[in-house]
């Protein structure tokens, strides 16, 4: 079932680019961490994806990267890491925080003296935003008088721009996610909890060769619609509904969604009036997305666009987030976003509205390709009503 893989030719590639971004920031390592569920940027680099342990990567200016592992974790990693330099540490293990006595684990002071480091001047960070306590007081213990940076536009400037096994990966992984969406609407009755539709989807994605879910399917009926970020639950769905599905697959190590709203039965004047709108902004949205665009241009293009069609009170965010290994990722498309769009970039374009009693989101990815975006989802793009 596995249709592609990403060479090692292409992992030795993303370590020398990353090592000359660091000489160029004078950086003596960049260290990055990630979790089970935030894993991208240790696999972008190792392929490895941590579970119930963490994992951490280390790349010096000069030298070939580590993985850092937790104490239980050394068997997988040996068999899936393309980085074959591996080192346990109990910071990450698992937050139950056995002690392992008895086993002999690294510390940063041992990693350095393996790694043959001796002056560590200035430490690059990556993955600020979930970079634990306990690993950053480890680091200062290892490096006294080192300066910490923050360094995460190193891995994001390089993640940004997709290469053509990415693409290829992320279009299989939107494939998945549209055969899913197709025979999870084929499937659903009124009288089912949002909860079952999720066992419907999540058979459909893994049926189809998804590795994992992109993301947490959304099945978000009625007034839970209203959701932006919400999770579904025992309510059951019923007639004349509207129904916020977001399906999305993982393929590789590269997520996609695919966002739909659905009706069993017709929708209401004021529902499709609302879904219609959202459909309009949603394909203008697409048709902004060109090579040199300002991103803070579409963004506010969109914002106009839904003033002009009355829906500007209904609109949460917009219009766009970037797309890769995880389904939200940088950069995200923002009235104050100063960078152009540039090819093979990835986006998904989110355009999500609601009301006090409903919300719909149209969700589909895109690809900044020569002449604009080409679209990476387009099935069922029309108002959607089961059983008629």
């Amino acid at each position: 079932m596995k249709k592609y893989e990403i060479p090692d030719s292409e992992f030795e590639k993303r370590w020398e680019i990353a090592r000359n971004a660091i000489r160029q920031k004078n950086l003596d390592i960049l260290i990055a961490y990630s979790n089970e569920a935030d894993f991208a940027n240790v696999r972008y680099f190792s392929d490895y994806w941590p579970i119930f342990e963490s994992a951490g990567i280390l790349i010096p200016a000069e030298g070939e990267p580590a993985l850092l592992i937790g104490p239980e974790s050394e068997t997988f990693a040996r068999d899936t890491s393309r980085i074959k330099n591996i080192f346990k540490m109990i910071e990450f293990r698992e937050s139950a925080e056995p002690d392992y006595p008895g086993m002999k684990l690294d510390t940063f002071e041992s990693i350095f003296r393996s790694m043959k480091l001796k002056e560590i001047n200035r430490i690059g960070i990556a993955s600020n935003q979930i970079f634990p306590v306990c690993i950053f007081k480890s680091l200062e213990k290892a490096a006294p008088y080192a300066e910490f940076v923050k360094a995460d536009d190193i891995i994001t400037d390089m993640r940004i721009i997709k290469s053509d096994i990415e693409l290829k990966i992320l279009k299989d992984a939107f494939r998945v996610s549209e055969v899913a969406l197709k025979k999870t609407i084929e499937q659903i009755k009124p009288g089912m909890t949002e909860l079952q539709v999720v066992g419907i989807i999540q058979k459909e994605l893994y049926m189809e060769g998804a590795e994992y879910e992109g993301h947490p399917q959304y099945v978000l009926a009625g007034k839970n619609s209203t959701h932006a970020i919400g999770r579904p639950t025992y309510s059951k769905l019923k007639r004349g509904q509207l129904i916020q599905l977001n399906i999305g697959a993982r393929v590789m190590g590269y997520s996609s969604s695919v966002g739909r709203p659905v009706c069993i039965g017709k929708m209401l004047s004021k529902v499709k009036k609302l879904v219609q709108a959202g459909l309009d902004l949603h394909y203008k949205t697409i048709e902004w997305l060109k090579p040199g665009v300002l991103a803070s241009d579409v963004a506010k293009k969109f914002f106009e666009y839904a003033e002009k069609i009355g829906v500007k009170e209904n609109v949460l965010y917009g219009p766009c987030h970037g797309l890769g290994m995880m389904e939200v990722e940088k950069p995200w498309m923002e009235l104050h976003s100063n960078y152009k769009l540039e090819e093979r970039m990835t986006f998904q374009v989110d355009t999500f509205l609601y009301s006090d009693e409903f919300g719909l989101r149209w969700e589909n990815g895109v690809v900044i390709g020569k002449h604009g975006a080409e679209m990476l989802s387009s099935e069922l793009t029309e108002i959607i009503e089961i059983g008629g």
